[in-house]
């Protein structure tokens, strides 16, 4: 039987709601710039990242189904994961509207997921690592999946420190006083703490973590550092 997980809530636990059809495992589009120059055979292709799309699912009714709380269960964004991809969760939206009169009288419709390109372990866990345990300053840190990500990481310490990956100078950031935490987080290419932006304390670049096997190093006073979606795929 199929499912979905979305934002944490199993299909199977909504009452009269069938998951009939999931979305094929599809590899995302890349955005190119494309540049014709006369006398040139060919053209030039600038790779511009890969674009969100959409995947969808074709759902149906049983009996004892409750259409408000299907209405209410396929709202928002947040995380979903496919039972074709049982250890995956993509980052998704519901945008388009959705067909409810045709679920109730043909007792089927479909729902379309707008996906952010790239894929996530399921139940990846985090690396926590504090002073005590690394005295030498070194994490290392594994990319499993099959293309470069972008973690985030949560920092504890003070004043001026200096991040290095894979033996280049990465960022510098300066605590301010009265602070000891921040988040880098490199897919919203963001510093902040809680809802309060950082950047303005962080120069530098934000770290992308090759596939494979990256070593971060830092200067300064650290307490611990927390690196989460370490690992991500296409």
């Amino acid at each position: 039987m199929y499912k979905i997980i979305w934002k944490g809530i199993d299909s199977t636990n909504i009452t009269g709601l069938i998951i009939s059809e999931l979305p094929p495992i599809t590899k995302p589009k890349m955005r190119v710039q494309e540049t014709k120059i006369d006398g040139v055979d060919g053209s030039i292709i600038e790779e511009l990242g890969y674009e969100s799309y959409n995947k969808t699912i074709r759902i149906g009714l049983s009996k004892n189904y409750d259409i408000d709380r299907v209405i209410e269960y396929f709202t928002g964004e947040g995380n979903i994961v496919f039972s074709n991809e049982p250890n995956k969760y993509y980052k998704a939206y519901i945008i388009e509207q959705v067909n409810y009169e045709k679920l109730l009288r043909f007792k089927e419709a479909t729902i379309k997921f707008k996906v952010q390109p790239f894929k996530y372990e399921h139940e990846e866990e985090k690396i926590v690592s504090t002073t005590e345990q690394i005295g030498n300053k070194n994490i290392i840190v594994e990319n499993i999946g099959n293309y470069r990500s972008k973690p985030i990481i949560k920092i504890i310490g003070t004043g001026v420190t200096e991040f290095i990956l894979n033996n280049n100078n990465l960022f510098t950031y300066t605590f301010p006083e009265g602070e000891d935490t921040v988040v880098i987080d490199s897919e919203k290419q963001d510093a902040y703490l809680g809802i309060e932006l950082k950047n303005r304390n962080m120069s530098g670049e934000f770290p992308v973590l090759e596939v494979g096997v990256n070593t971060i190093t830092w200067n300064g006073s650290i307490e611990s550092v927390e690196i989460s979606q370490k690992s991500r795929w296409l």
